[in-house]
């Protein structure tokens, strides 16, 4: 269980039990009148974080074994959240409240159509940023996901929250994290929605979707992999078969060490000779090498004649 008992039994109160007919609230009866030592089960299985477990006890200072007394009504659904930030996100008499993420890897990438299709979706607050799925911490990503869950506790029950994005790979990089994240929105009582790809729509984890979601997951990172090998053998071959290496252009090519390298038969220190050389291409083309460049140059030259 995620949640501290104080905060479970906080979170059980919200409803009314089935059971006993305790208001929200107040902690569950016994037939006798009394505290009981345990919320009914019927109560906290509408709590989605608690709905797994085997058990939830009744806080020490809910007073168990003693005689039971109807407790404060618990606060209002939205307490706790900005106002106007919920007003925004959360229109009144809204029966789905939806949350999007939209994210690329590089700031070459355009976020246009994400977020188009986001706001087709009808999500009133999306997220987005461009950053690799490699990178541990996503800034837009965490505030995306902590806004879905903050909602989820404040919104009236029958609304639903969505959590949106346009394709599965926004999400994560391989199938182990994409399956975490699923289970974590599940938890959080929290539903996914994929606009784009085989399995669009809403994933229900106890659904029919559900097996093929981790297949499509598993696909994703095989997909990635592809991609990636793909890549390196069109860089390999390219090398081989014009000599083009990927990457940036080296500062200093084989004329400029070559006219390096007599520079210094000749008894030039590597300022001097730093200062002779020119850059033929680039950003910095025109300009000459820097001290250190020449110094890498020379050696690796060395290295390689030894």
């Amino acid at each position: 269980m995620s949640l501290t008992p104080i905060e479970a039994a906080a979170a059980v109160e919200r409803h009314a039990c089935p059971k006993c007919s305790v208001p929200p609230g107040s902690a569950c009866r016994t037939h006798t009148g009394l505290v009981a030592t345990k919320y009914h089960t019927q109560r906290f299985v509408l709590v989605p974080k608690l709905a797994e477990d085997l058990d939830v006890l009744v806080p020490a200072d809910r007073g168990p074994g003693r005689a039971w007394e109807p407790g404060p009504a618990p606060a209002a659904a939205g307490e706790g959240v900005d106002a106007e930030l919920l007003a925004a996100v959360a229109p009144p008499g809204a029966a789905v409240i939806r949350v999007g993420y939209a994210r690329c890897s590089t700031t070459g990438q355009d976020l246009d159509v994400q977020l188009k299709l986001l706001a087709a979706a009808g999500c009133t607050k999306v997220f987005s940023e461009k950053i690799s799925s490699r990178r541990r911490t996503r800034p837009e990503y965490e505030a995306a996901l902590a806004l879905a869950k903050q909602i989820r506790e404040a919104a009236p029950e029958g609304v639903q929250v969505v959590f949106c994005v346009s394709e599965m790979k926004r999400l994560a990089r391989n199938a182990a994290e994409l399956m975490t994240v699923a289970a974590d929105l599940e938890a959080s009582g929290i539903a996914l929605e994929l606009l784009g790809g085989p399995l669009s729509g809403v994933y229900d984890p106890r659904g029919p979707g559900a097996l093929l979601f981790a297949v499509l997951a598993v696909a994703v990172q095989l997909d990635r992999a592809y991609i990636r090998e793909k890549t390196l053998e069109g860089t390999a071959a390219a090398a081989a078969q014009a000599g083009r290496h990927g990457g940036r252009p080296r500062v200093i090519d084989d004329d400029m060490l070559t006219a390096a390298l007599a520079l210094r038969e000749k008894g030039l220190g590597v300022e001097a000779i730093a200062s002779r050389l020119t850059i033929p291409a680039g950003k910095n083309a025109g300009k000459h090498p820097s001290v250190a460049s020449v110094y890498r140059a020379l050696a690796a030259a060395d290295h390689h004649t030894t």
